[in-house]
């Protein structure tokens, strides 16, 4: 008898092979229950970081699940010597998300002539505008009227998406990627608890480099408010992701009405969403 490969993953109940090995973080958000029992299809709504270093395997795989659509949340900046693979398949759609207002970000952090996290990192974990960055960006994402704007037109083409699957991403596809995730699977009515775990599996996939990063700023002095920033910039703050769902609905009431009156989502385009992207109840 062959022996069965694959990974075992217990939130949704389902064995699924090694896809995607080139690309950082990537996952299908199907199998996700929702709260009146329904479930989010599989292969339609792909997660993950860039195709920067994706292998022939991963764009093969792509094209056969007939992804037709891209999303890039990266800046110009981010962009730099890291460009995504081609996908034949697939539009490719540019909607970049500043992860911090431009006056707020260190000039040591945008004034590389290309994109390099190893160095970034170092150079966050000891710069006082980077420590507050990290504790403040999730707030910040959810608030700012230009981040809603392209969170709000990524849920568009989602919405327009008639057939085929959509890859979305940043740079790590934690971030960004965790946000525009969380959106999603709330208009799709899965419940709080597993979107936050669904954030939160990113610190399991980045905590090999996580370790590594902090063993460098150790080895430079970094102390515990140098390691949080490298804590929050290569793995995901998940006690911040909540912080800012909690700020959601202190200001608009429930995520629902966020993404009504900031991300502008209609109950006609609610209904698209479940049609298209859940299996119906049996």
């Amino acid at each position: 008898m062959k022996k069965e490969t694959g990974t075992k993953d217990t939130s949704r109940g389902r064995r699924f092979p090694q896809w995607l090995s080139g690309i950082i973080n990537a996952r299908d958000l199907g199998g996700y229950k929702t709260t009146d029992g329904r479930m989010v299809k599989s292969g339609l709504l792909i997660r993950g970081a860039s195709l920067t270093t994706a292998k022939d395997a991963d764009l093969a795989l792509l094209s056969e699940l007939h992804t037709v659509k891209v999303i890039d949340f990266r800046t110009d900046f981010e962009k730099k010597g890291k460009e995504n693979r081609t996908l034949p398949s697939a539009a490719y759609i540019c909607l970049p998300v500043q992860p911090v207002d431009n006056e707020d970000a260190p000039k040591e952090m945008t004034q590389h002539k290309t994109f390099d996290i190893s160095k970034l990192i170092l150079m966050a974990a000891f710069n006082e505008k980077a420590k507050t960055i990290a504790r403040e960006m999730y707030p910040s994402l959810v608030m700012r009227p230009d981040c809603q704007k392209q969170f709000a037109a990524f849920l568009r083409e989602v919405v327009e998406t008639q057939d085929g699957a959509v890859f979305f991403h940043c740079t790590q596809g934690k971030d960004r990627t965790g946000l525009a995730s969380a959106y999603l699977l709330s208009a799709l009515g899965v419940d709080r608890e597993t979107i936050i775990a669904d954030f939160d599996k990113t610190n399991l996939v980045c905590a090999k480099d996580v370790h590594k990063y902090c063993r460098k700023v150790r080895f430079l002095g970094g102390k515990e408010e140098e390691l949080a920033v490298v804590k929050a910039f290569i793995g995901a703050n998940t006690d911040n992701f909540i912080k800012a769902l909690d700020l959601i609905d202190v200001e608009y009431g429930s995520m629902d009405a966020y993404l009504r009156i900031a991300l502008g989502l209609t109950e006609t385009d609610f209904e698209t969403l479940k049609e298209r992207y859940l299996l119906q109840q049996q």
